[in-house]
């Protein structure tokens, strides 16, 4: 069968049975017509039948001269074997020839974090003279305190806030829920919001569990707290990339360095797999290598 009519009908398939986005679909396309486009310029006329792994692993080093990322390579890789597999479930194939080939080892990038004088600075560069300066305050205590996701801080609701236990219960990813532990600070200054700021408020219909409202009385936006974060940022004088984020690293990472267990961490910053929380790991590494260059005398 040609790659013509192979690949219309995985289109349809992904469209019909798979109800995927317009999109999404054209993204797998497009994953099988870079290996169509490679064939053609080698001059090997093979149909989908017979594409081995060496065709496959041969492709991967190709686009990689082209100058495709490690990323962009896996990602490739991924719409191919999902076409491979659409080809089996059809019976249009027995072996699939992308099971033996590797996906390119993506490196992991480390992300900023703040040391605990930059977090100092940046919070004293808030006005707290002003309402909105009194719930950024309460914003980033909360952030650092309890390494929230911006989506997670934007959805806090007071009745999920249990003051007395000092804990909240967050709503992450895929609704997932987890109780999280809330420092004095962080309750202090939401305290001081609540009672000084909030209660001022006009709240909007269907808003009025919301912690963090705007001016209007309405659910804040993430663009609204990145920035807020970057406006503090630049008048504090901090010269790295900072965003919601940032606290949430800087958050896993305080721990990892002061002793933490690892399974705590993650259980905290709510991730799926511990995996994830081990990038905070190679961060301590370097904090420790940096202790031994700064203080070992014969470093």
């Amino acid at each position: 069968m040609s790659w013509h009519i192979t690949t219309k009908q995985f289109g349809e398939y992904l469209k019909l049975e798979k109800s995927l986005s317009k999109h999404s679909v054209e993204a797998y396309l497009r994953d099988v017509s870079k290996l169509t486009d490679f064939l053609e310029l080698k001059g090997l006329s093979v149909s989908p039948q017979q594409i081995t792994p060496a065709h496959i692993r041969e492709f991967l080093e190709w686009v990689a001269e082209l100058g495709m990322t490690p990323h962009s390579q896996a990602r490739t890789l991924s719409g191919i074997r999902a076409f491979y597999k659409f080809m089996i479930m059809e019976d249009m194939l027995q072996t699939d020839p992308t099971d033996t080939v590797e996906a390119p080892k993506l490196s992991r990038k480390l992300p900023d974090t703040l040391n605990f004088h930059e977090i100092e600075q940046l919070l004293s560069a808030i006005d707290l003279s002003t309402p909105e300066g009194t719930r950024n305050r309460a914003m980033l205590e909360t952030l650092y305190s309890s390494g929230l996701r911006v989506s997670e801080l934007l959805d806090l609701r007071l009745s999920n806030l249990y003051e007395d236990m000092g804990f909240l219960k967050v709503a992450g990813k895929g609704d997932k829920e987890r109780l999280v532990p809330i420092g004095r600070d962080a309750l202090k200054h939401i305290k001081l919001y609540k009672e000084g700021v909030r209660c001022h408020l006009k709240i909007k219909k269907g808003h009025e569990d919301i912690i963090f409202l705007n001016r209007r009385g309405a659910q804040m936006t993430r663009v609204m707290v990145f920035t807020i974060i970057k406006d503090l940022a630049a008048k504090a004088g901090i010269q790295k990339t900072v965003s919601p984020h940032t606290f949430r690293h800087s958050f896993a990472t305080h721990l990892i360095e002061g002793g933490a267990d690892l399974r705590a961490v993650q259980e905290m910053l709510g991730h799926e797999s511990i995996t994830t929380t081990e990038i905070y790991t190679h961060l301590d590494r370097d904090y420790l290598k940096q202790v031994i260059k700064d203080y070992h005398p014969r470093s």
